[in-house]
């Protein structure tokens, strides 16, 4: 039996027009504490209807828009350039923030963040004074990197083909978390040798089609659809030659995968205190136990212990990996990137981890009626179900064992 999914099936062309214009300059964040505070504002607004969100499939374009205006989007520009150039840790912070209450909000930006660093590395002086400057003011990234048919998630079939002044970018992608909901679509396509280039499509032009066709379970408002490129046509001032990261020693991978990690951080962070409040306040003790109140149950006091217990360590080595990772940026040497890259592996085996153990024990420590519909609890388990497939952690268990025995270092691309 086949069941039908609702979707919400929105290009561009649907949302409306003062969505995407900027009434006022986006607020500058100017420390590392202005950012985390500014983030547990926000949460605490994007919280009261996260759950509706989710089960109506709505796109949260009011949350966005206060999203980027609040400032959090440029956080880790270079304060060369006017950002708050805030430690990765604290950029960790604030992604866990938002995703505690609303992971699909926490993911739509990940990609954001991530190639601002793209930006830093391999942009000309005139383009990172200009992009940096268009996040300043509140646009925001999507992205348009993955593709579904492909052997591999990089043998990519998006071509791009350069003219006298411009390029054309002809393919297809899917996977574009936020597209729909940028201002500017970096596009990743290849030329005839290969390499590939990133093209930032500005949204509404000719040729770019963006479908809110994502009919996953999980991160179900992250609007991660479709993108089609027919000869679409791109400044070659808006082109940066992405393959470069790679090709020298970066920290632009271990950054990618870095935020990956601290979503799924804060999706275990939503999961354990929803399991508390609702341990606190509905749960019945067990029959068998004798005992007046479920939170005076030494099985579940117990299992709310390890639950604690291993977020901890998953934010530790989080934390830890965030220090390598500015270290790295500090100075991009060999040793300095593959201390970042293993620590960001093993922080994301660790935050996979403990966001789907933490989903199941909401549920088996909060009793049956969790299970109500009209609750929506189960987008807690959706969304680390769905968002910790991103890189498997069995090949991060590959690799860092890799490491420690035969002294292999960990490949270096966008998905380690």
């Amino acid at each position: 039996m086949t069941t039908k999914i609702e979707i919400q099936l929105n290009d561009a062309k649907n949302i409306p027009f003062d969505f995407y214009h900027l009434n006022q300059l986006a607020h500058r964040i100017g420390s590392d504490q202005e950012a985390i505070e500014i983030a547990k504002q926000l949460a605490e607004s994007f919280k009261v209807e996260a759950a509706i969100r989710d089960h109506e499939r709505r796109l949260p374009l009011k949350e966005i828009q206060a999203y980027s205006q609040s400032g959090l989007w440029g956080i880790n520009i270079p304060k060369r350039y006017g950002g708050a150039e805030v430690s990765y840790k604290t950029l960790a912070e604030v992604v866990k923030i938002i995703s505690s209450v609303d992971s699909s909000l926490g993911q739509i930006a990940q990609n954001h963040w991530a190639f601002i660093e793209h930006v830093r590395l391999d942009a000309t002086e005139e383009q990172k004074q200009f992009f940096f400057e268009q996040i300043l003011n509140g646009h925001r990234f999507g992205n348009a990197f993955s593709e579904k048919n492909s052997k591999t998630v990089a043998d990519l079939t998006t071509r791009i083909e350069f003219k006298e002044n411009h390029a054309v970018i002809n393919g297809q992608k899917f996977f574009a978390t936020g597209a729909l909901l940028a201002h500017w679509v970096p596009v990743v396509a290849v030329d005839h040798d290969g390499l590939p280039y990133a093209a930032l499509v500005p949204q509404h032009t000719p040729g770019l089609t963006i479908v809110n066709d994502w009919s996953g379970f999980g991160q179900r408002t992250t609007a991660s659809g479709s993108v089609q490129l027919d000869d679409v046509q791109v400044d070659l001032k808006y082109i940066v030659p992405i393959h470069k990261a790679f090709e020298r020693p970066t920290a632009a991978g271990a950054i990618s995968q870095f935020i990956q990690a601290a979503v799924d951080a804060g999706i275990a962070r939503g999961a354990i205190q929803e399991t508390i409040d609702y341990v606190r306040q509905y749960t019945r003790p067990w029959i068998d136990s004798g005992l007046n109140k479920a939170t005076e149950d030494p099985y579940t006091i117990a299992n709310i212990g390890e639950l604690k217990i291993k977020l901890r360590a998953a934010e530790a080595v989080l934390d830890l990996a965030g220090a390598a990772i500015d270290k790295a940026l500090l100075d991009a040497t060999e040793e300095n990137v593959s201390e970042a890259t293993l620590l960001v592996a093993e922080a994301k085996v660790l935050t996979t981890e403990i966001a789907i153990l933490a989903a199941n024990k909401l549920f088996e420590l909060a009793g049956t009626r969790s299970t109500l519909s009209e609750l929506n609890l189960d987008r807690y388990w959706r969304n680390a179900r769905t968002h910790t497939l991103h890189d498997p952690v069995r090949w991060k268990l590959n690799l860092v064992g890799n490491y420690y025995l035969n002294d292999i270092a960990l490949p270096r691309h966008a998905w380690s």
